[in-house]
This record gives C-alpha cells, structure tokens and sequence, in this order.
C-alpha cells in the first residue's frame, strides 16, 4: 500500500470504529472519500467480523472489523476517487492567460443546492485568497451515526414509588423471619444478615437476594419479599457484573409481584432500573454490538432443560428442584424485559407459573 504523503495529517484506527463522515484514505494511499454510512456484518457467534463503508459518492469498502485503516482530518477539495470511491469536488482550473479572474469562492447556491451539499465530501468552505494560505479552509459537520434508543432511567418521580425501608435494613430482614419462624432456609440467610449489611460485599447481596427469592417462591409471602428486594432494588449499577447479578434478580422477583398484585406503575419503575445499565455505553459501534449480543441471549437463553431432565432420570428432586429455581429466574428476568423475540410475553407468564407449581411442590 502506497503510504499518503507526509504533509496529510492521518491517524490509524480500527476500521470496527469508523464513523459516518470521517475521511478515510482509499486503499491507493493517496487520495481519501467521506464515508457515508458504516454497516457492521458479524460471525455465527455475533463477533463483529466486516465493516461495510458506504462512500458519498458511491461505492462499498470491505474491510476486516480488526483491521488498522487510516483516516485524515484535513481532506483536501477536489480529492479525486479511486475504482469504487467516492468522487470528491473537481478543482477549478486556474484562468488563462488575460481571462478575468473568478472569486474564489464561487456563486452562492440556490437554497435546495445548499441542503444537499450538506452531506457532501469536502463541498463545505471556501478557499482563502490571501497568498499566505496554501490550502482551502473546509468546515465540516458529518452526519451522526445512527445510535440505538437509550433506555431512559427512572426519574425522582419514578423512584419515590418505591416504599422507604421501615427501619434499618437489618431490622427489615429481621422482621420477615419473624413472620415465618419455622423455615430453616430463612432462618439461616437471616442470621448471617443480622450480623450486618454492607452493600459492597458481593456475597451479602447474593443472600438478600436469595432471601427475597426464599419468602416468595417457598412462603408465598410478596409482601416481606418485596421490602427484603427493595434493599437491592435502589441500588445503582456500579459496573461489577458479580455484584448487579442480585440486583438484577431482585427487580426481575419484583417486577414480577408487582404484576400479580395489579401495581404495574410500580412494576414498571423496576423494569427501567433492570434495564438502565443498557444505556451507559457512549461508543455508538459499541452500543449497537452490545445490543446484538443483548437481543441473542434473550432469543437463545439457558434454560436448563439438559440439567433438569438428567436430574429426573437420575431420580434426584433436591438437584431438580435447585434447577428449576435457576430455571425460574431466568424466566423472571426474560419477563422483566417484556419477552423476546422467541417467547411471547403469554408464554413467559405460563411457564413462571409452572415452575412456581414445581418448586412449591
């Protein structure tokens, strides 16, 4: 590849992050195009593998996702294309001898010319006449890329819908094992609580997430098991996947009781903090991945079918029971997001009601 001059100022970057409107330096090395749209073609496994970069003035580049390319602030009017680039605007030629010589910057365009040069390579500007400047001054502004809608977070409004705990937090666990002295999987998780809640300990929000899961799948007891989730529930993502897990499954349990009880303003409130870590991607490409790879584990989800027959023919219901306790989180986080492209909102509501039956059994 013939390297571009050295007066270009150019950088190198990933081609999986281009961008509509950068300049990107044709594969001849000497002459550059505006690109215009950037289209992304993954692998089987939903890896970003081709970028397709659609040029302004026609023609597609393909270009390996991982690849180094090089791109140019400083484009150059009248850049001429290569085979399949995008023809940049030709340059005047200079005036003959004794012809009178035309301003620089040329007529000014009908209002409808001027809309649509706004997309346009290098058509931006004019070129300066003084001597002491050697190149035409362009401003450019390149069309933003197409992002995917941001998941909107709840609002104060939103969030005073959710109850104030009734004391301290040890006080609310405490207060629901009071109410079922003779259950043994409460008992435990609260007595390692009672010796104090810290909210930075991965393994203490594991525990009130498993007890809010315990009150309400085993005791049948929504209302304890929504004051233990709400502890998790205003907690906000703090970037550690480990520690969001029970989060996420404490707001997937209540989103799902608040239906069954008819409060879906409610309901909806912890389905926006579910799903508020989805907006916090700002890289565009990177958004647009993360949603792909989003949409396919909510098409595709691990279910545990293979575990929870072995475990019948194995004749072994305590492991078919931990199973499908797996199975009905799943289940409750697919419905906190409103189904799927695979399961119905319908179908999700039939099958968490008999997992409920099965574990309540």
């Amino acid at each position: 590849m013939t390297h571009p001059p050295a007066s270009r100022n150019y950088s190198e970057q990933q081609a999986g992050s281009l961008r509509a409107g950068d300049h990107l330096i044709l594969p001849d090395g000497n002459r550059s195009a505006e690109i215009h749209r950037v289209d992304v073609e993954t692998d089987d496994f939903g890896t970003p593998a081709m970028v397709l970069a659609t040029l302004s003035g026609g023609g597609v580049l393909r270009i390996a996702a991982g690849s180094l390319v090089r791109v140019t602030d400083d484009a150059e009017p009248g850049t001429p294309a290569s085979d399949g680039g995008a023809p940049g605007p030709v340059a005047p030629e200079p005036p003959a001898p004794g012809a009178p010589e035309l301003p620089a910057s040329g007529p000014s365009p009908e209002p409808d010319e001027a809309a649509s040069d706004t997309t346009g390579s290098d058509a931006i500007g004019s070129a300066k006449t003084e001597p002491d400047n050697t190149a035409a001054a362009a401003v450019v502004v390149p069309p933003q890329p197409v992002a995917p809608p941001a998941v909107s977070g709840p609002s104060e409004a939103d969030l005073a819908l959710i109850p104030a705990p009734d004391g301290t937090p040890e006080s609310v666990v405490e207060a629901a094992a009071e109410a079922h002295p003779g259950a043994v999987g409460v008992l435990l998780l609260s007595e390692r609580l009672a010796k104090g809640i810290n909210t930075k300990s991965g393994s203490c929000l594991k525990d009130l997430s498993d007890l809010a899961h315990e009150l309400f799948v085993t005791l049948k007891d929504p209302d304890n098991a929504l004051a233990v989730a709400d502890l998790l529930n205003v907690l906000p993502f703090d970037g550690n996947p480990d520690r969001w897990a029970s989060v996420e499954a404490a707001l997937a349990l209540s989103s799902y009781i608040c239906r069954q009880l008819g409060q879906d303003q409610r309901a909806g409130i912890y389905e926006k903090l579910l799903r508020a870590p989805e907006a916090m991607e700002t890289d565009p490409f990177k958004a647009r991945i993360n949603a792909k790879v989003r949409q396919r584990s909510l098409n595709e989800p691990n279910l545990y079918d293979k575990e929870i027959f072995r475990s019948i023919d194995n004749a072994n219901p305590d492991a078919e029971r931990d199973w499908r306790l797996l199975r009905l989180e799943a289940l409750l986080f697919l419905r906190a997001h409103g189904g799927s492209e695979t399961i119905g909102a319908a179908e999700l509501e039939r099958r968490i009601g008999n997992e409920l039956e099965s574990v309540r059994a």
